[in-house]
């Protein structure tokens, strides 16, 4: 991690695990007690909103649509947006009710008007945490009541976020909001952080008396995003003061670079038997890299791929690694991809690298 070459150390946090993240390079900058197992409370309900944004960007829902109010939803404990039984609620207010309010009444109804009953909307949710790496969690509901098969870890948390942001930006507007009034009840968000940092734009809280107070907070300064987790605090100040003490250390000690991207390859290689001399290996999205601040001139980029290249070579082919390493640590290690196809040469062409090969 790139906490660990930094001369600042990371600040001390009163909480059973932590974590810090720069949302650019998806890099870890620092962590404490990463994989252990922990309650998500109403963390949970990042995965819950990432479900229903999937089902709105494939039109499987609309945000003016409305969703009757079952039994089922309506009778859910915990912490609630007051929805009335057999009422219509628009998806938009249910959605307001679940980041802003933390409704759990209007996360479950959310959950029956996406996937027809809780428990299948619960099966998407493993099926996703499954997809995006999630190594060390399942879900048992979709509220983040207590349950002793409902469980992740803050590494995992920090994944979940990174893909929110990335994926839903069009959505990131509801975690923005400081309250929301339904039915002539006005709550606030319980993310304090919306009012003592005008840089912070989500995400969510969640406590309950076993998990302890629990926050994933996200902040943009100078266009760099820094996302950090904190569960098990003893206290609704103390989440909001050691978060900002993360995201804090997180902004001021490191940089976030751009090395390589398709204009600039991590690698320009030889080809053999090909229409094209050289081409460029690295990925198709570009590659950052978080390190300890001012300290982006020493990375060191090890290349290692297949060779010789011979055509044909296929876009996107993965035809090794490079390693990132500063202080002689490997920070990041991404894939090498072919980033243009190159055909096979004409039969003079090949024969020609044939046998320059056999003297190489």
């Amino acid at each position: 991690m790139a906490g660990d070459l930094s001369s600042v150390p990371a600040p001390a946090i009163e909480a059973k695990a932590w974590l810090v993240l720069d949302a650019t390079s998806g890099q870890i900058i620092a962590a404490s007690n990463p994989d252990e197992k922990i309650e998500p409370a109403s963390l949970t309900k990042l995965m819950s909103a990432d479900i229903v944004f999937d089902a709105l960007d494939n039109k499987r829902l609309t945000l003016d649509q409305t969703v009757n109010i079952s039994t089922k939803a309506w009778k859910t404990e915990g912490s609630r947006m007051f929805v009335k039984l057999n009422t219509q609620v628009s998806v938009d207010d249910l959605l307001q009710g679940l980041v802003v309010q933390s409704g759990n009444d209007a996360t479950v109804a959310l959950a029956e008007a996406v996937a027809g009953s809780e428990s299948a909307f619960v099966a998407l949710m493993n099926q996703e945490a499954a997809r995006i790496g999630m190594k060390d969690t399942h879900f048992a509901n979709s509220t983040g009541l207590p349950d002793p098969n409902h469980y992740t870890t803050v590494r995992d948390l920090g994944i979940l976020a990174n893909s929110l942001l990335h994926k839903h930006p069009q959505y990131m507007r509801y975690y923005k909001e400081k309250e929301f009034t339904y039915n002539k009840i006005k709550q606030l968000n319980r993310n304090r952080l919306l009012w003592t940092d005008p840089t912070v734009d989500g995400l969510k809280t969640g406590h309950t008396q076993s998990a302890g107070y629990c926050l994933v907070a996200s902040a943009i300064r100078n266009d760099r995003r820094v996302v950090a987790v904190v569960v098990g605090t003893a206290s609704n100040s103390a989440r909001t003061e050691s978060t900002l003490k993360l995201l804090n250390w997180g902004f001021q000690n490191f940089d976030t670079i751009k090395l390589f991207d398709t204009q600039h390859p991590a690698v320009q290689a030889k080809v053999w038997e090909g229409q094209a001399e050289t081409v460029g290996l690295g990925e198709m999205q570009p590659i950052w890299i978080t390190v300890p601040r001012g300290k982006g001139p020493e990375v060191k980029p090890v290349a290692q791929y297949t060779q010789p290249l011979i055509a044909p070579l296929k876009k996107g082919a993965k035809v090794g690694t490079v390693s990132l390493s500063l202080g002689g640590k490997v920070l990041r290690q991404d894939s090498l991809l072919v980033l243009n196809a190159v055909p096979e040469a004409g039969f003079f062409g090949r024969v020609y690298d044939k046998i320059r090969l056999m003297f190489h």
